[in-house]
């Protein structure tokens, strides 16, 4: 039976198994396609662990919106910011050790098998930035229960991990507002 030739019922009688998805590319959307599957496992009573690696202080329309989905979801901004770029006057030291101190607690947080759903959002700019390296984000892989969703995300999702993902998803920007001259846009960029 193919998924096309299925019946709702068909689809969720199966045992839960957990998937591997990245969101990467340059494009606009990654996080919030993550969080709208988030946003789908609330739906079904799942509990959810979002895990942040690299926006840190900035004020957005997320995170007010997931403090309402509490406490299926769990919520943690670990990064300290955008890494050398607009406000960032910290030394890389600190955004280093914020992105080993995110990724020991996702796998702690993982490795208790409590969440249907963990986000780690904008783990390859960690990666990509030389915070983390891309073992840790295949042990991390290899450290997934079974019945647990992974989604990753950010650009530069590395080889070795799209080719262990189960999906894989590239946003590839086409057109973008600000090209044209027009700022970010409260509600709809941030």
């Amino acid at each position: 039976m193919t998924i096309e030739d299925s019946t709702p019922e068909d689809v969720t009688s199966v045992e839960p198994r957990g998937l591997v998805l990245v969101n990467t590319g340059d494009g606009k959307g990654k996080t919030t396609a993550a969080l709208g599957t988030v946003l789908r496992a609330v739906g079904y009573g799942h509990r959810c662990l979002i895990v942040q690696f690299i926006k840190g202080s900035w004020m957005y329309g997320e995170l007010k919106s997931i403090r309402r989905l509490e406490p299926e979801v769990e919520f943690h901004r670990m990064g300290k910011g955008f890494v050398g770029i607009v406000d960032d006057n910290l030394p890389r030291v600190e955004h280093e050790k914020a992105a080993r101190e995110a990724l020991a607690f996702a796998k702690e947080k993982l490795a208790s098998g409590a969440y249907r759903l963990v986000l780690l959002d904008e783990i390859f700019v960690a990666v990509t930035l030389g915070l983390l390296a891309v073992s840790d984000v295949l042990d991390l892989l290899d450290a997934r229960p079974a019945a647990t969703t992974l989604i990753l995300t950010g650009r530069g999702a590395p080889p070795e991990v799209i080719e262990r993902a189960d999906t894989v998803t590239e946003m590839r920007e086409i057109k973008h507002a600000f090209r044209q001259g027009i700022l970010a846009q409260r509600g709809v960029d941030f």
